[in-house]
């Protein structure tokens, strides 16, 4: 079998299915592009063919590009992967404008054979790339289906071919969203903005592009900026209209990006550029900036982390080997915001679930939770009332826990206090069958210790969500010391079947997530005892590509939080806690009643509508100024190693046990710089020697907080790196 099949029928209309071989969807191979060639080839050069129809065997078109085509490349290359890299996509673009062109003479732009792409369902990346260079684009009325070009959020661009093609399609202001936002669309979302031609219904697609083809005139297969007198859209680049649309475009990539992510500028370069010269010099220029990506060492981190690892971890890369253990009825203990949402993620994903309160009115306010989102879908056309009706029916909210009988999954989600949860626990467990997996949801209690209320302690587990928990897609999965194999494998398929990626990690304070953000935050609140200016911090963090400063985040999550946090940590800790001089802060801010962005005053002040606006003005009549202000890069690199020395840490004591898990829970957890594909993939950026005289530098001025751990002098000593040293089939010692 292959991933290209070619037939040939009576009418004279070939038809090249794409259905690749061993996967539910297409993906782009390097010997699959040869293979699509070869077809085009052949049915270009049979006479007796009047035109070609590109299709899809599965549901979807396809999925993009496999990228290890890439890795490939640069593996070929030898001593020189930029020139095999930038020969490889010429080689792309070669086959692509084959298709374009169809045979056609050159000058009189006559002669060529009518190509269409019929899409049943999905087109990304490579998928819609190679329907950009066809005639006309078909696409069956699939409201499911997403059409895009989404690499931009994986941290390269779409280089073969569709930044020129989109571009000059549609003009570079309406084609910005799909490009430097990687806006994915419906089909008939896809038709309005011009991106596809027709939608059809599913069971009329293919007929409809066989009577395109048969139909179809010598005009109606030479693309626009192939024809004489060919003007883009909105304007090129020297045009007036053109110059201020790159004027905005260069001034909202930087606003959004603080010039910290190769891609997005790189993609703007090849447009700009792209628009001043004829088209097969735009693919050159494209394929050179595509190739300058590539060679990037941000978006080879990137692409590892947010496609490579984050896919292989939804997949269950570190699942323990059990049978299937999908959660067919699930209890959800509290209702308050975490809990709402977990019942509705949970009931959207199919699940039957049971949502208790301690009273009736805080249950019935849980699932209005879940009807507010959805009333919200169904405002944009995105749920039909069918399917609100479908969610809301699978959620019961009751306060009686025999309700949860027959569950075989409970995740508890009260008020984060021991004797609370111990309690929760008890209830539960008198009434759930011997089988059932606990979890709870708390952020910070040791899971270890919350599992002495237990009887079955080997199926007690943590599953910590983030919130909003219908936006985030992290879940962290925190293993007690006598946590089971099966209770693992419950909480990872109940995360896969409600679409978020897990990270699993051994328990100690604060798990993984939060061990990580609390030290980032404490930085920020430190430097402003210190003197350094509020607004200094804030964008030292933005500038190195954190989406919140350390102030805005606290006011997000809550001054009161952080003081709960500082007193419960400061008793565990005793003598040893180290944050004294961040309380000190934190406190006088709570005791004023700024608490955040819920109080509408912290760190930010804020109008009556709740909307941010600016750094509070008391803030430097209560921590002064200083006159001498560190250096920018001082800033970022506190704040950065406050974030990353923990990460090696949890690395070092067993709490992260996959280096992918550190990097992917950074990214989704609280946007660690994503451009640098997380903590670990940062330290390997930048070399473990370089970290080093980093952390010897702040050591010596700010303390011990600082000072390297010693598995991180030990890789600077022998010049490893972290995915070189614990690749994902190693284990840490």
């Amino acid at each position: 079998m292959s991933d290209f099949t070619y037939a040939l029928d009576a009418d004279g209309v070939a038809t090249i299915t794409w259905d690749t071989v061993g996967k539910s969807m297409n993906v782009m191979s390097q010997e699959a592009f040869l293979l699509l060639n070869g077809f085009v080839d052949d049915a270009l050069a049979d006479g007796a063919v009047k035109g070609i129809i590109i299709t899809s065997a599965k549901k979807d078109f396809a999925g993009g590009m496999d990228l290890n085509v890439i890795a490939k490349m640069k593996e070929d290359g030898g001593e020189n992967p930029a020139k095999s890299v930038f020969d490889g996509v010429m080689g792309m673009h070669a086959i692509l404008r084959k298709i374009e062109r169809a045979g056609m003479d050159p000058k009189t732009l006559k002669g060529g054979k009518p190509i269409v792409a019929a899409l049943p369902g999905t087109a990304l990346g490579i998928g819609l790339e190679i329907p950009l260079a066809c005639h006309r684009i078909i696409a069956a009325d699939n409201p499911k289906a997403k059409i895009g070009l989404p690499e931009i959020m994986v941290g390269i661009f779409p280089g073969a071919g569709g930044t020129t093609r989109l571009v000059r399609k549609m003009g570079a202001m309406m084609a910005a969203p799909f490009l430097l936002e990687g806006k994915l669309s419906d089909p008939k979302a896809a038709q309005n903005a011009g991106i596809i031609d027709e939608v059809v219904a599913p069971e009329d697609l293919l007929a409809r592009a066989k009577e395109w083809v048969l139909g179809a005139k010598d005009a109606d297969i030479v693309k626009p900026w192939d024809a004489k007198g060919y003007k883009m859209p909105g304007g090129a680049p020297y045009h007036p209209a053109g110059f201020m649309t790159f004027v905005g475009a260069s001034a909202m990539v930087h606003s959004k990006t603080m010039g910290v992510y190769p891609a997005a500028k790189a993609l703007l370069s090849a447009v700009y550029e792209g628009a001043m010269v004829p088209f097969d010099t735009a693919l050159k220029i494209e394929a050179r900036w595509f190739t300058s990506v590539l060679m990037n060492p941000s978006s080879s981190a990137m692409i590892r982390s947010l496609f490579i690892n984050k896919e292989a971890l939804e997949k269950g890369a570190v699942r323990p080997a059990l049978p299937d253990q999908t959660v067919k009825k699930l209890g959800v203990i509290g209702a308050g915001m975490m809990g709402a949402g977990i019942a509705y993620v949970s009931a959207n994903a199919g699940i039957e679930v049971v949502l208790i309160d301690a009273k009736q009115e805080a249950a019935d306010h849980g699932k209005a939770y879940s009807a507010g989102i959805l009333d919200k879908g169904i405002s944009r056309k995105k749920v039909t009332e069918e399917k609100k009706a479908e969610v809301l029916a699978r959620i019961t909210a009751t306060t009686d826990y025999a309700a949860l009988a027959g569950c075989d999954l409970i995740v508890e989600a009260v008020f984060e206090d021991m004797g609370v949860k111990a309690e929760v626990t008890k209830k539960v467990e008198a009434v759930v069958g011997p089988d059932c997996i606990f979890a709870t949801n708390t952020s910070t209690l040791p899971i270890t210790d919350l599992a002495h209320a237990s009887t079955r302690p080997e199926q007690f587990i943590g599953i910590h969500f983030f919130s909003p928990v219908d936006k985030m897609l992290l879940v962290e999965v925190i293993r007690g010391k006598a946590t089971g194999d099966r209770a693992v494998a419950k909480a990872l398929d109940f995360i896969r079947a409600i679409r978020k990626t897990p990270i699993v990690v051994n328990d100690a304070r604060f798990f993984y997530a939060n061990r990580c953000i609390i030290p980032y935050i404490n930085e920020g609140i430190r430097m402003v005892a210190e003197g350094v200016e509020p607004v200094l911090i804030e964008n030292a963090a933005k500038l190195v590509g954190m989406p919140l400063g350390p102030l805005q985040l606290v006011d997000e999550t809550s001054i009161d939080l952080g003081v709960k946090i500082a007193k419960a940590t400061r008793l565990a800790m005793g003598d040893a806690y180290p944050d004294g001089a961040v309380d000190a802060v934190l406190f006088a801010m709570a005791d004023q009643g700024r608490l955040g962005k819920k109080s509408n005053a912290g760190f930010y002040s804020y109008d009556d509508k709740g909307k941010r606006t600016g750094l509070w003005d008391g803030l430097e009549t209560a921590y002064p100024v200083a006159k001498d202000q560190p250096e920018l890069a001082q800033v970022q690199h506190r704040l950065l190693m406050a974030q990353v020395l923990e990460a090696v840490r949890a690395l070092e004591d067993g709490v992260l046990m996959d280096i992918r898990e550190g990097d992917v829970g950074a990214i989704l957890g609280w946007g660690f710089a994503p451009w640098s594909g997380g903590p670990l993939s940062w330290l390997d950026m930048i070399g473990a020697p370089r970290a080093v005289e980093i952390c010897d530098t702040l050591t010596a001025e700010f303390g011990s907080r600082f000072k390297a751990p010693a598995l991180l002098r030990d890789m600077a000593a022998k010049g490893d790196g972290f995915y070189s040293r614990f690749a994902p089939q190693k284990k840490v010692a």
